[in-house]
C-alpha cells in the first residue's frame, strides 16, 4: 500500500531490512509519532485494531479469534496489537509455521504485560522502536552533514548559512510530530497539549486499567520538564514536587509512574557510557533522562518561544532534547547507540556515540556559536583523561549547535556542524 502522500523516514530502510530477515517485525513509540503509516506504507493489506467501525468490529472478532486478525495480503500490518494481546502469540505461530519472511507489521504504543500473552517472539518478531521526526525528515534540516560521516572522521567542510534563534526555537516549541508539519506555532503547541491531557486523563489509566491520580502525575510531569536532558534521580524529582509545587509524592509511587511513563514511550533514558571496563576513572552509573519530544516538556511548562528567548539556560536544555532526540534516530539508522558521559569529578560529554566496532565519537550541544569554543575545549580535555586512564579515546570529536552558519574541523580536530544540517 505504497501511500502517494507519505514523508519518507529514516526507519523505512531498517523495516525494508528487517521484513527481508524476519518473519514479523514490531514498531514500537510514542502515539501519533507516524508507526501506523510507516507501516501501512510497507504492507499490502492492514486490520486496524483502533478502528470504530460497527462498535470497533475488528477488535471484537479479534477477541473471538485471533487468526482472523491474520487473513489477509502479506505482509500484512496489524495496527495497536496490543488491544488484543493473544495476536502477538497468534502472530509468533503463523510465523513458526510458516517460514516466510516479511509476513506482518505489528504496531503498539504501550508496552503489553508479559503476562497478556505466553511467548517471547524471540527470533520471529524483531523490534524497532520509531520516534517523532527529526529535523531532516520533517524538512527542517538540509541535510548536507552525514552524522555517520563525523563518526568515522569523514566528514567535510561545508558552508550551510545563517540560522536565526527564532527558527532554533520554534522547533523546539513545535517539536517532532508528523501533525503539526503545516501548522504555525499556536497550532503546534496545542497538538502538544492535547498530547500531554490524553496522556495525564485517558493513557495512564489504559496501560492497565488502574485509576490513578491525575494530579500527582501532572506534577510528576513538570518536575520532569524542568530536569529535561539531566540525571536527575528520583528522589531529587519527589524533592523538586515538594519544593516547587507545595505537593510531595511517595517515593514508590512516583517510581511506578515513571514506570508507566516508560511504557507510554513517553520518557526515554539515555545510559552513560564508560570508555573502558579497566578504566579507575569511575563513571556515575546514572541514565539521563528526557522527553520523546522537545514540544512535551515545552508544553507541561507551558512555553512559548518569547518564553525560551528570555531564559536562554531553559532554552539550552531543551535544546539539547531536541538535538539527542535527532541523533538516536540517526545513530541507530547505522548501528550507533547513543550515551552520555559523566564522571564523579563533574567531567561531562552532552552524548556519546558508540559504533558497532566500539569505536566512540564524543558530542557536546550547545544552542550558540559563542559555546563553541568553551565545548571544544571540554571535549579535548576529556578524551585526554580518558586515554590517560587507560581508556580508549574518540575516534571523533564534535561540536554540534544551532547557531552557526558551517560545518568545518577546526585547527584542534574538533568538529562543528549546525544540527539544521545534520542527517543520518
Amino acid at each position: 500500500m505504497k501511500l502517494s502522500n507519505y514523508k519518507p523516514r529514516i526507519i523505512d530502510r531498517t523495516l525494508s531490512f528487517y521484513l527481508k530477515t524476519f518473519g514479523a517485525v514490531l514498531i514500537v513509540g510514542p502515539k501519533w509519532c507516524g508507526k501506523t503509516w510507516t507501516g501501512r506504507n510497507a504492507c499490502r493489506s492492514q486490520f486496524m485494531l483502533s478502528d470504530s467501525t460497527g462498535n470497533f468490529n475488528n477488535r471484537q472478532m479479534a477477541m473471538l479469534n485471533p487468526d482472523l486478525a491474520l487473513s489477509g495480503r502479506l505482509p500484512r500490518l496489524i495496527d495497536e496489537w496490543q488491544e488484543v494481546p493473544l495476536i502477538w502469540d497468534a502472530v509468533r505461530n503463523r510465523v513458526d509455521q510458516n517460514p516466510t519472511k516479511g509476513q506482518f507489521v505489528l504496531t503498539g504504543s504501550a508496552v503489553v504485560d508479559r503476562s497478556k500473552y505466553l511467548h517471547s517472539g524471540t527470533g520471529r518478531i524483531a523490534r524497532l522502536r520509531m520516534r517523532t521526526m527529526s529535523l531532516f525528515e520533517s524538512g527542517d534540516s538540509d541535510g548536507r552533514v552525514s552524522l555517520e560521516d563525523i563518526c568515522l572522521g569523514q566528514a567535510k567542510d561545508v558552508f550551510t548559512g545563517e540560522v536565526s534563534l527564532n527558527r532554533l526555537l520554534d522547533y523546539i516549541i513545535a517539536g517532532g510530530f508528523p501533525a503539526r508539519l503545516g501548522l504555525d506555532i499556536k497550532q503546534s503547541r496545542s497538538i502538544a497539549n492535547s498530547y500531554i491531557d490524553a496522556i495525564i486523563n485517558e493513557d495512564i489509566y489504559r496501560v492497565d486499567d488502574v485509576k490513578r491520580d491525575g494530579e500527582k502525575i501532572r506534577l510528576l510531569l513538570k518536575s520532569l520538564a524542568r530536569n529535561e536532558a539531566t540525571t536527575a534521580s528520583n528522589a531529587t524529582l519527589k524533592r523538586d514536587i515538594r519544593d516547587k509545587d507545595r505537593d510531595d509524592i511517595n517515593i514508590n509511587t512516583l517510581t511506578e509512574y515513571l514506570g508507566l511513563l516508560k511504557k507510554l514511550y513517553l520518557i526515554e533514558d539515555i545510559p552513560p557510557f564508560g570508555a573502558s571496563i579497566r578504566s579507575s576513572l569511575r563513571v556515575k552509573q546514572s541514565a539521563k533522562r528526557h522527553f520523546v519530544d522537545p514540544s512535551l516538556p515545552s508544553a507541561v511548562l507551558g512555553l512559548t518561544p518569547k518564553h525560551l528567548k528570555k531564559d536562554l539556560s531553559l532554552a539550552g536544555f531543551l535544546f539539547e532534547s531536541l538535538v539527542e532526540r535527532d541523533l538516536l534516530t540517526y545513530a541507530e539508522s547505522f548501528g550507533g547507540k547513543l550515551f552520555h558521559y559523566q564522571d564523579y569529578k563533574n567531567n561531562e560529554i552532552d552524548a556519546v556515540i558508540e559504533l558497532e566496532d566500539g569505536e566512540w565519537c564524543g558530542i557536546e550541544i550547545k544552542l550558540g556559536a559563542h559555546q563553541i569554543e568553551e565545548a571544544a575545549h571540554n571535549l579535548l580535555r576529556i578524551n585526554e583523561l580518558i586515554k590517560e586512564d587507560g581508556g580508549k579515546p574518540a575516534k571523533s570529536l564534535c561540536v554540534l549547535c544551532g547557531l552557526s552558519s558551517a560545518a568545518y574541523t577546526r585547527k584542534d580536530g574538533v568538529y562543528v556542524a549546525p544540527i539544521t544540517s545534520l542527517r543520518e
